[in-house]
């Protein structure tokens, strides 16, 4: 086990390579599984959920070569084992491969899948679009589904679940026939997966919609994959950026991913330029709340995509702490996710929890350091983001959270003048 050590209120600055999308790294692994033929996957975050991911692959019976520092072939030419239980409950992505799997092997065991403790993540969705397809579903102590063939269909899903969609998707590739998705997901890890199953031999048309129309094959081929930059990644530097007055510069952004998070940090006052795929936070911002018309207290919530994205919820939450004004942040996709905000309410931060989906935060107050613990991936980084702009030596339990979901981030700060050391726990 490790700790962070920070010390706050340091003048950061710099440029930043922010990391391949996680979102989008995992289910590309799992849809390797999808054919015999090698498949290589660029920009590749070295993070926890993506090393776990590939110990269930190569339990699977696939190789897995790291043949640059973020760059994998995976040739699963044959599958001959089991998923593993525990490594299976250490990653929520696990409930990807049963999309892969059902549609090349025809059968799938899954274990309860594992990740952050948020509030209750449904599984229904997944199993009813892969039941449309032609899986048989039983429920146990985990879940198995079997399939003698699978057949293109036409299907609802009961809600825009982002991992059902990719399952579907991934399935429906390995399907012989025309699938019609509707009330899909629509995040750029999405299209990102779509647009590397097009590249495997499936036709898929609709992307970035809410309806997929998929036209599958009985094999589908290798083929080499770019990860694209992790958006989340980058909506969490730049709010570093704002609460610490850095003047930050990040390379490789998609500015397209970036809509929704650039009018929800300009409702806390806070600007960004792009310029091609360049990304500029001036130095030192004014922050203010943006009020409503009228005066109204402002409010900033989260949904499917193209709104504003829960994973985000946490660092905004943070960074409202140091603007100026009053405003209402309205989570509604999970009721454990505002429960983080105890630790900065420990620091100082004023802040009333309504209830388990809305807080009100009154800024700016000066925070102090403090022993936190991570809750969760993107709660974690939230409070790595305070303690760089609290007053004093903070430390941070339980990391390895943060490293599930951000590559290297120590010596990415370090990088901008940061002083933060990983050390281990007594």
């Amino acid at each position: 086990m490790e700790k962070f050590v920070i010390e706050g209120r340091r003048k950061l600055g710099g440029t930043l390579i922010p990391g391949g999308n996680k979102n989008e790294a995992l289910p590309a692994l799992a849809a390797t599984l999808l054919t015999a033929e090698p498949v290589t996957l660029r920009n590749v975050p070295r993070i926890r959920d993506v090393m776990v991911m590939c110990d269930v692959i190569k339990r699977l019976g696939a190789t897995v070569e790291w043949i640059e520092d973020n760059t994998v072939r995976i040739t699963a030419a044959e599958l001959d084992g089991e998923l593993d239980s525990e490594l299976c409950r250490r990653v929520r992505a696990s409930i990807l491969f049963a999309g892969p799997l059902v549609a090349r092997l025809g059968r799938v065991t899954l274990p309860p899948p594992g990740g952050d403790v948020i509030g209750r993540r449904r599984l229904d969705t997944h199993f009813q679009v892969l039941a449309a397809l032609g899986a048989e579903v039983r429920f146990d102590s985990g879940y198995e589904l079997r399939a003698k063939t699978l057949s293109g269909a036409d299907v609802m899903m009961d809600e825009a679940s982002v991992t059902a969609t990719e399952n579907a998707l991934m399935a429906a590739a390995l399907t012989p026939g025309k699938t019609i998705l509707r009330n899909a997901a629509g995040e750029p890890h999405v299209c990102g997966l779509a647009k590397m199953l097009t590249k495997m031999g499936a036709e898929i048309t609709g992307i970035g919609s809410n309806t997929l129309t998929i036209i599958g094959t009985s094999r589908l081929r290798g083929c080499e994959h770019t990860i694209d930059s992790d958006y989340l990644e980058i909506g969490s530097f730049i709010g570093l950026a704002a609460v610490t007055g850095a003047a930050l510069t990040i390379e490789r952004v998609v500015p397209d991913h970036l809509r929704m998070i650039r009018m929800t940090f300009e409702k806390l006052g806070i600007h960004f330029e792009l310029e091609g795929d360049r990304l500029h936070v001036p130095a030192d911002q004014k922050m203010e709340v943006r009020r409503d018309l009228h005066g109204h207290v402002p409010k900033i919530d989260d949904a499917p995509w193209p709104a504003f994205p829960t994973d985000l919820m946490s660092i905004v939450i943070t960074v409202a702490t140091q603007c100026s004004g009053t405003v209402l942040f309205f989570e509604k996709m999970f009721e454990g996710r505002m429960f983080f905000v105890d630790h900065l309410q420990n620091m100082g931060a004023q802040i009333i929890l309504c209830d388990p989906h809305r807080v009100v935060v009154v800024g700016p107050t000066p925070l102090r350091a403090g022993r936190l613990e991570s809750p969760d991936v993107r709660a974690g980084m939230a409070l790595l983001i305070a303690s760089l702009c609290a007053e004093g030596e903070t430390t941070i339990y339980n990391i390895h959270q943060i490293d599930r979901g951000y590559e290297r981030v120590d010596e990415k700060l370090r990088a901008l003048g940061a002083s933060i050391r990983r050390l281990p726990v007594d």
